[in-house]
């Protein structure tokens, strides 16, 4: 039986705890603290032998190395039964070709999904929605992502999110928009007058006192 605290509807937020659960998958039990160390992407689905999740799940699976690379778990979750996702991934194998190599979430109960805040009334009370969060290894919140159940997630997105998150906090530094490895980072703005004005100074590269990029 899938446990969760809390019980009711809600919705995590950045920068705070995830909130904690332990939950039946099909690779066994898990609970949030056995991914401590790592960061951990938790996604939910509308619902198993579905297209528009399969595909999800298929691009989920070819990018499942380089998470690991990255120190990054992946774990699914639908209001579905533990039979079902395993019916749902022998199938893709049959049929595609993929093996998924993450463990699956059982949520009949809709305490993990309730507690994630991924049942929204106005797209379903019994499906959750196509959300998306990233844990940080001191089971920190630092990431929130939602796509509507007609259209399917981008998995390449999230591997550049992970290495903008990871790339943020080892540096100190922030990431413009479509930021790629390899690319100049931001660095954070001056927080008095005279930090100010001696940014232009500091070597980096200054288009206004507010705005300086520098390669890592």
């Amino acid at each position: 039986m899938t446990e969760t605290t809390p019980q009711t509807q809600s919705m995590p937020r950045i920068n705070e705890p995830a909130p904690d659960f332990k939950a039946k998958t099909t690779h066994g039990e898990k609970k949030l603290s056995d991914y401590r160390g790592k960061w951990l992407i938790l996604f939910s689905h509308p619902a198993d032998f579905t297209p528009v999740c399969t595909t999800e799940f298929m691009g989920f699976a070819r990018e499942a190395d380089t998470f690991k690379a990255m120190n990054t778990e992946l774990l699914g979750l639908s209001i579905d039964s533990n039979y079902a996702h395993i019916a749902w991934v022998r199938s893709i194998k049959e049929k595609f070709g993929v093996d998924i190599p993450f463990p699956i979430i059982e949520d009949i109960s809709m305490n993990v999904a309730s507690a994630y805040g991924m049942v929204h009334p106005g797209a379903s009370d019994t499906q959750a929605v196509r959300a998306t969060f990233f844990i940080d290894p001191e089971g920190i919140m630092r990431a929130m992502v939602y796509y509507p159940m007609s259209n399917g997630r981008s998995i390449a997105e999230f591997v550049r999110l992970m290495q903008a998150l990871q790339t943020a906090d080892a540096n100190k530094v922030a990431t413009p928009e479509g930021w790629q490895p390899g690319q100049d980072v931001i660095v954070p703005p001056p927080q008095t007058a005279p930090a100010a004005e001696a940014r232009a100074g500091e070597g980096y590269n200054t288009v206004d006192w507010y705005f300086s990029t520098r390669k890592l």
